[in-house]
Order: C-alpha cells, then sequence, then structure tokens
C-alpha cells in the first residue's frame, strides 16, 4: 500500500508517540527544599524526554507528553500548571492527568523549540508542593522544504576551448529543513539541461565544462538547468532548480583572412594627395582584441605612390595616396597587401599562421587636364618709349593629357584692365597695345589663360610680371615756387636770399 503525504506524515506522528510512551521514566529531576527545625523526604518530577512532530495536520490536538510528580497519589489533591513559551495559546495540559497537547500546527523552521516551566499545586491550598521545574519541548523536523538557491539565476562566463572539467561557476542551494537530523538538508546537485557540454558535482554544485573545443564562433551561450535535491537525492526528497546562463568569451582562435585573393580598384590620376582609394576588410570571427589587425604593403611598384592604414572602429585597411598620380606617366600600380592579428595566442599557433595576403591593383583613369603653362611665373622688361605692338615675350602652355589638343591664349582683363597689352591666340607672343609710361605704372602684373581647343572648360593660368625701362621723357622741375628780397646797396657778387623765418646769406665769386 502506498502512503500519500498527509498519512505519511501521521504514520510519523504515532512512532514519535510510541517512542514517547515508551521513555516515560527516561529522565528524573530530583528536588528538594526544607524548611529550618523540619525535614521532608525526597520528592521529584516524572516525565520523558518530550518532542512534537511538526506540521501535524489533525483536527484533534497533539499529545506532547505526561508531566507527573511523586506526591501525586492520583486521588485528585494535586492540579499541574504550565506557564512559559506558548503556555496557553499552543500547549495546554490537563491539571488533572498532567498530559500536555499541541493545539497548533508547529513549524520547526519558525521555532525549534519551545521553553517551559510546570508547578504542582495543593489543590486545596494552591500551594506548590514542589519547587517549579524548568523543561523543553523540541519540535522534530520532517521534510517540509525544498531546497532553494537564493543566489540564482546565475550567469558565468567561461573561455571558449577550455579544456574538460575547467571550473565556470559553483551553485548552493540553501534547505531551511534541520542539518543535523536525518537527511532533509542533504543537498545533492544534478543537471537537468546543459548536458553534453557542462556537468555539475554532486556534492559542491560545482560547474564544469564536459566537452573539449567548444567554439564560441559556433555557439556563443547556454542555458543550464540544476537541480538541488534533499534526501541525497533519494526518492521521495523535495528538490528545487535554478538556471545557469554560461557566456563562452573569445579566444584569439581564428586567423584573419581576405574573402578575395585580388582586388582591382579605379582612380582619376586628378584625386588629392590624402585621399582614400579604396577599403580593405579582412575577416576574422573573433571579437574585441581578438579581432584587431594591422596592414601593411610589403612588395608592389606603388610603395613610395601608397600607404595603408587601419580604421580602429572597423578594422578595415584604408589605401590612401601619398604622391601626386600622373596617368601619362604611370597608368596602374600593383600592391602586396598583408594583413595580421595585432594579438597572437600561443596556444593557438597551430590554428594559424595569424596573417594573410592579397594583391590589389589600381588603375589610374585619365583626366582631362587643364593647358599647363612651362613656368609657373613669366618676368618680361619692356621700355616705356616701346611702341604699339611692340613684341614683349612669349609665353607656352601644353595639354599634358595623350590627346594633347591645341592650346588658345588669352589675357584675364580683370589684371589688364587699362587694355596695356595684347597675346597672339596661337603663338602666346605678348605685346604692346598702348604706349607706356613707368611714372604712372612701372610693373604690370597680368594672367594669361591658356584654353584647349576642344574643350573650352579646360583653362590653365600663368602669370606674368611686365617691368617698365625707364628713358629720360621729363625735364627737371622745381619741387616748389621760391620769392626772394635783395637788399638795395648789396655788394657785388653777393646774393641774398630771403627765406621764411631767417635770413640767409649766400655769396657767389662770379
Amino acid at each position: 500500500m502506498k502512503l500519500g503525504k498527509v498519512e505519511f506524515c501521521h504514520f510519523l506522528q504515532i512512532i514519535a508517540l510510541f517512542l514517547c510512551l515508551s521513555g516515560m521514566n527516561l529522565t528524573e529531576l530530583s528536588r528538594s527544599r526544607s524548611k529550618p527545625g523540619r525535614s521532608r523526604t525526597k520528592r521529584s518530577w516524572v516525565w520523558n524526554q518530550f518532542f512534537v512532530l511538526e506540521e501535524y495536520m489533525g483536527t484533534d490536538p497533539l499529545y506532547v507528553g505526561k508531566l507527573h510528580s511523586d506526591v501525586d497519589k492520583g486521588d485528585g489533591s494535586i492540579k499541574y500548571i504550565l506557564s512559559g513559551e506558548g503556555a496557553s495559546s499552543i500547549f495546554i495540559i490537563d491539571e488533572n492527568t498532567g498530559d500536555i497537547h499541541a493545539t497548533k500546527r508547529l513549524d520547526r523552521e519558525e521555532q525549534a523549540y519551545y521553553t517551559l516551566r510546570a508547578q504542582a499545586l495543593d489543590r486545596l491550598t494552591n500551594k506548590p508542593v514542589e519547587p517549579e521545574s524548568e523543561f523543553v519541548i523540541k519540535i522534530q523536523d520532517i521534510n517540509d522544504n525544498e531546497p532553494k538557491f537564493l543566489d540564482g539565476p546565475y550567469t558565468a562566463g567561461v573561455s571558449e576551448m577550455s579544456p574538460v572539467g575547467t571550473s565556470v561557476v559553483q551553485v548552493t542551494a540553501t534547505d531551511a529543513d534541520d542539518p543535523t537530523y536525518g537527511n532533509s538538508a542533504r543537498v545533492v546537485y544534478s543537471i537537468l539541461q546543459g548536458q553534453p557540454y557542462f556537468s555539475v558535482e554532486p556534492k559542491t554544485g560545482i560547474i564544469k565544462t564536459a566537452l573539449p573545443n567548444m567554439d564560441r564562433e559556433a555557439k556563443d551561450q547556454y542555458l543550464l538547468v540544476i537541480q538541488a535535491k534533499d534526501m541525497v537525492g533519494q526518492n521521495g526528497g523535495l528538490s528545487g532548480t535554478t538556471s545557469v546562463t554560461v557566456t563562452l568569451t573569445d579566444v584569439n582562435d581564428n586567423p584573419p583572412r581576405f574573402p578575395r585573393r585580388s582586388y582591382q580598384y579605379n582612380v582619376p590620376e586628378s584625386l588629392p594627395v590624402a585621399s582614400v582609394v579604396a577599403r580593405l576588410k579582412a575577416v576574422d570571427a573573433d571579437v574585441g582584441p581578438n579581432a584587431e589587425m594591422e596592414y601593411k604593403i610589403v612588395d608592389g611598384d606603388g610603395l613610395g605612390v601608397f600607404k595603408v592604414l587601419v580604421d580602429k572602429e572597423t578594422q578595415e585597411g584604408i589605401i590612401m595616396i601619398q604622391k601626386e598620380l600622373d596617368y601619362e606617366a604611370k597608368a596602374s600600380y600593383t600592391l602586396r597587401i598583408e594583413v595580421a592579428n595585432k594579438q597572437v595566442d600561443p596556444r593557438f599557433l597551430s590554428l594559424g599562421p595569424f596573417s594573410d595576403m592579397t594583391t590589389v591593383k589600381i588603375i589610374v583613369e585619365d583626366v582631362d587636364e587643364a593647358p599647363v603653362f612651362t613656368s609657373r611665373l613669366y618676368s618680361m622688361v619692356v621700355s616705356e618709349a616701346a611702341k604699339v605692338g611692340t613684341i614683349i615675350g612669349t609665353v607656352a602652355a601644353h595639354d599634358p593629357d595623350a590627346s594633347n589638343s591645341p592650346v588658345r591664349y588669352s589675357i584675364d582683363r580683370n589684371t589688364d584692365l587699362e587694355r596695356y597689352f595684347n597675346i597672339d591666340a596661337n603663338s602666346g607672343v605678348i605685346t604692346t597695345a598702348k604706349p607706356l609710361d613707368r611714372e604712372t605704372n612701372a610693373v604690370h602684373n597680368i594672367t594669361v589663360l591658356a584654353m584647349e581647343s576642344q574643350n573650352p572648360s579646360q583653362i590653365g593660368r600663368g602669370y606674368v610680371a611686365i617691368s617698365i625701362l625707364d628713358i629720360n621723357d621729363n625735364a627737371p622741375e622745381f619741387a616748389m615756387d621760391y620769392e626772394t628780397t635783395v637788399c638795395e646797396h648789396a655788394e657785388l657778387g653777393k646774393v641774398w636770399i630771403y627765406i621764411p623765418n631767417s635770413l640767409m646769406m649766400l655769396a657767389a665769386q662770379r
């Protein structure tokens, strides 16, 4: 016949009562008292050890035990009273028989024992016939509390590729039952979910790795369910569970790899220095510092023309121009670029090499460039006496493109507002268009425009400084008008000049 939980508790209570009744005279405490001039015979309390099974579910008061004094002859002259913890509210006593009952359901986890005092009184005089005696009622534990994980749910981390048996985290369950009585609080641990990747030590609750070479890149998180069961895990024990989320942390076990063996990019020759040509991205399945990479140009014909930097946010290799491109000088470049991890874990060198190579071909595209003058600044000289149409000098420009388109010249009139000069549109010869006067303007700075005949929007600029040479074309002039006074008796050969605020005499020999 199978017993339910309630029937099983009743069964244990009956056994406890039987043990109590069979041991009534196991303990005997003796006390005596005397008055001066009068002696008394020894009298004593007699009772058994009191235990009460917790969680009693019956409707009648639960028998606890019996108090008895050896002065009680059974004639009803003695009455028993009870005081102390729970007296009257929890525990009651039959004043005639000394039988003690519990009137309420008790919970050992709330209070494990009660200290009470008993006294036997003469019913007629209501005076004590024995000294008051103290005793304890202990609450006997039953397995009514399941283990609990007070710190759960748990989160933990362990490095990927860890060897079998690596400790991950320790879980602890607490059972409120009496650890000193039976197996009610003896807990064992087992894993309900998370195998075969992890295991748990039954006695300690330490979770360990159970499989080698767990790869974060394949699966980075596991949800474990751990059970704690009391009664040493036997049938009938109570259990509790908790979850443990285990995250695999990264190690550098993946080398960087270029997705392609070669790349090709086209760039216009007009792209300025420090411009970005391309971004290369090597693939590294790791994360964080384990995925940090370095790029460098190790070979090729563009070592001085290009450089490669690393974008620390995206871990891309950025190819940049560090020298001007010229399609007419070189139309393509080939670079060998290497990528490597900044940090290498020596434990995983066998998974390497932790670097990779790729080839990058850069095609320089021709751009229709403006004509270029043979000199950035032309210096010319002409006399101010030059007649209109006099040749001053010649400028020259050419189309740097492969088409070498013809060039036409003109003067930027914003730099020659008075139109002193002309230029031959085909030859670039500069001539005078007006008489020149050095005293009016000693140097003329003009801008010459060179325009492609096939593409007038392409305009080059040259700068010409024309210095005007002086000729003797101006008579001397006094800077001011003078006024003088001569004395009437001035001597011959002497000149008197009056200057305001002073009198100066100048003498000259004729």
